[in-house]
C-alpha cells in the first residue's frame, strides 16, 4: 500500500491540529505564504502564537471536536502531543480518507522542495537557527527560516520568507523527528546525553544523530562543533564511513577557516574573530557559546551563498565565500539580533533590576548560560530560579543539575515541570535537587550565596522582592512555567 504524499499547491487545503504550537504554528505560516489555505484547532490556553496568527488572519478553533473535520481538506497536519488513535479529529479524518501528517513529517516533506539545511544539536539550535535567519536576511540570500522560539529578527514570528531557493529549519531530535528531514547541509552543535525518556544512554542519542548525518548526500556538509566531544564523534563516524561528504569544523579549537579566536567581553558586547574573515564581529547578546552559535551560523550561510553562486552563475569574492556586500549585511544582521524568546530573553528592568528568562534546562546549558551572563554583567548579582523539567531528566542528570548553578549568587529551586510524555515511578523531585544542593554547599561552600526551596514558583513573590535591590539580574531558568515568577516580581516591586 502506497503511502500518502505531502504535496501542497497553492489553493490546497490544510488543517492543523494543535496550530498554537511553535512548530505547528510557523509550518502553517509558510505554507500559508506559499498561498494554501491553513485552519487548524488548538485548546483555549493562550500563548504568544495566538497573535501570531491572528495578525496572519488564520482561523482557528479553540476546542478539538469532530465537527470540524469536512471533505474540503486535503491533509491534516498534527502535533506530535496528540494521537490519532484517540484524538476526535484525527479519527474523523482517517474516517473521511484524509491523509494524516505528524508536523516532523510534513516538515520534512517541505523541505525536499528546497536545497535545505537542518540544525541540530542537544544544545543552541534554535539560537543559531535564529541567528542563522538574521544572516541571511542581512546577506539578502533567498532563504525561508523556521525556528523554535519567536525571533524578534523575524518581526516577532518563528519564521522568515526571504525567498524560495534555500530552507533552514531548526531539527529536533527528539523520537528522532529530524530523519523525516531532507537536509543538504547540517549544523551540529552539541551531542550529549538528553531525552532519558526515549535515549536511556549516551550512545543510544549520539547514534540518533550519527543516523540524521545519513540523511546528507554525496557533497552533503556536516558543519559541527569541534568543542563538542559528542559533535566530534558524530563527524568521525560519519568520515569512517566514506560517503563523500564536506567536513566543516567551528569553534575555539577548530582548525580551518572558522576558529574563533580574540574572543572578549567589551561594553556589553561579545567581539571575536574567525579566521576565514579579516574583520571582527560584534554581538549583544551574552556568553561563549553565543559566540559558537553564531560561527555555526556563519559557517552555514557562508555555504548557503556558496551555493546560490552556482546556481545564479555569479563569482564570490569576498572571505568565507560571500561577497563583500553580503559579508557587509551578514555583519550588520549579526550586530542587530538581540536574541529569540526565552533564550537569555530581557523582560524587563524596573528600579535596577534586570529581569531576564532563558530556556536552558539542561547542566551544560545552565553552567554555560550563566557563565556567560556573569561575564557580560560583571557588576550585577545574579539571582536564579530554576524549574526542573521532566522525572526522568532530572533523576538522570541529578548530579550534573547540583552543580551546574555555581555561578549564581543566589538559588532559588522549585518543583519538577512534568512532562506528559514521560513515565516515572522515582522518587526524585525538585525537593530533592535542592537537598543535593544544600548538602555540596555545606560541604565545600562552591555555593556562596542563598538556596532556597519554594515548590510553587509564584509563592516565591514575597520571599524574592526584599531581596531584590538595584544592580541585580534575576533570571528564571528552565523548560516549566517558573516564567511568571519573573513577570510578577517586575510588576511588584
Amino acid at each position: 500500500m502506497n503511502e500518502p504524499v505531502f504535496t501542497v499547491h497553492p489553493n490546497s487545503a490544510v488543517f492543523c491540529v494543535g496550530i498554537k504550537g511553535v512548530g505547528v504554528s510557523a509550518l502553517a505560516e509558510l505554507l500559508l505564504n506559499a498561498g494554501v489555505k491553513v485552519t487548524g484547532s488548538d485548546t483555549g490556553d493562550v500563548f504568544y502564537t495566538d497573535a501570531i496568527l491572528k495578525e496572519l488572519g488564520v482561523p482557528y478553533f479553540e476546542t478539538f471536536d469532530a465537527a470540524h473535520i469536512h471533505d474540503g481538506i486535503d491533509f491534516v497536519v498534527y502535533s506530535a502531543a496528540y494521537s490519532p488513535e484517540t484524538h476526535p479529529e484525527l479519527l474523523e479524518a482517517s474516517r473521511r480518507g484524509i491523509p494524516l501528517f505528524k508536523y516532523a513529517d510534513a516538515l520534512g516533506a517541505y523541505s525536499a522542495n528546497f536545497d535545505s539545511s537542518g540544525i541540530a544539536g542537544v544544545h543552541g539550535k534554535t539560537t543559531t537557527t535564529a541567528m542563522a535567519g538574521s544572516l541571511l536576511k542581512g546577506a539578502r540570500l533567498p532563504a525561508q527560516i523556521l525556528a523554535g522560539s519567536a525571533v524578534s529578527t523575524f518581526n516577532g514570528h518563528s519564521t522568515l520568507s526571504l525567498g524560495n531557493r534555500h530552507f533552514v529549519a531548526e531539527t529536533c531530535e527528539y523520537r528522532r523527528h529530524f530523519l523525516s528531514f531532507h537536509p543538504r547541509r547540517i549544523a551540529l552543535t552539541s551531542v550529549e546525553s538528553d531525552h532519558q525518556d526515549y535515549y536511556p544512554t549516551y550512545e543510544s542519542i549520539r547514534d540518533a544523530f550519527v543516523e540524521y548525518g545519513r540523511k546528507l548526500p554525496a557533497g552533503g556538509e556536516l558543519i559541527y562543533c569541534a568543542d563538542d566531544k559528542g559533535a566530534c564523534e558524530v563527524a568521525e563516524t560519519l568520515r569512517k564511513e566514506q560517503r563523500g561528504l564536506v567536513f566543516t569544523p567551528y569553534g575555539f579549537t577548530a582548525r580551518g577557516d572558522f576558529r574563533i579566536k580574540n574572543f572578549s567581553v567589551e561594553n556589553e558586547r561579545l567581539v571575536f574573530e574567525l579566521n576565514a574573515f579579516a574583520e571582527p564581529f560584534t554581538m549583544r547578546v551574552p556568553g561563549r557559546h553565543n559566540a559558537l552559535n553564531a560561527t555555526a551560523a556563519l559557517a552555514l550561510v557562508s555555504s548557503i551563498a556558496r551555493a546560490e553562486t552556482r546556481a545564479t552563475g555569479g563569482d564570490n569574492c569576498g572571505a568565507g565565500s560571500m561577497t563583500t556586500a553580503q559579508l557587509e549585511g551578514a555583519r550588520r544582521g549579526l550586530e542587530d539580533f538581540r536574541g529569540s524568546k526565552r533564550r537569555s530573553e530581557i523582560i524587563g528592568e524596573k528600579n535596577g533590576v534586570l529581569f531576564m528568562d532563558d530556556y536552558a534546562h539542561h547542566p551544560t546549558a545552565i553552567k554555560t548560560t550563566i557563565e556567560g551572563l556573569k561575564a557580560f554583567y560583571p557588576n550585577r548579582r545574579l539571582i536564579v530560579s530554576f524549574m526542573p523539567h521532566t522525572y526522568t531528566r532530572t533523576a538522570a542528570l541529578l548530579d550534573e543539575f547540583a552543580t551546574a548553578f555555581t555561578g549564581a549568587d543566589a538559588l532559588l529551586l522549585h518543583k519538577v515541570y512534568a512532562s506528559a510524555r514521560e513515565t516515572y515511578s522515582g522518587g526524585v523531585t525538585g525537593k530533592t535537587l535542592f537537598e543535593k544542593v544544600a548538602k555540596i554547599k555545606k560541604a565545600n561552600s562552591v555555593y556562596a550565596g542563598d538556596i532556597l526551596y519554594v515548590e510553587e514558583p509564584l509563592d516565591a513573590v514575597p520571599l524574592v522582592k526584599p531581596m531584590l535591590k538595584a544592580g541585580d539580574l534575576f533570571l528564571t531558568m528552565g523548560a516549566g512555567d517558573n516564567w511568571k515568577l519573573g513577570e510578577a516580581l517586575l510588576k511588584e516591586i
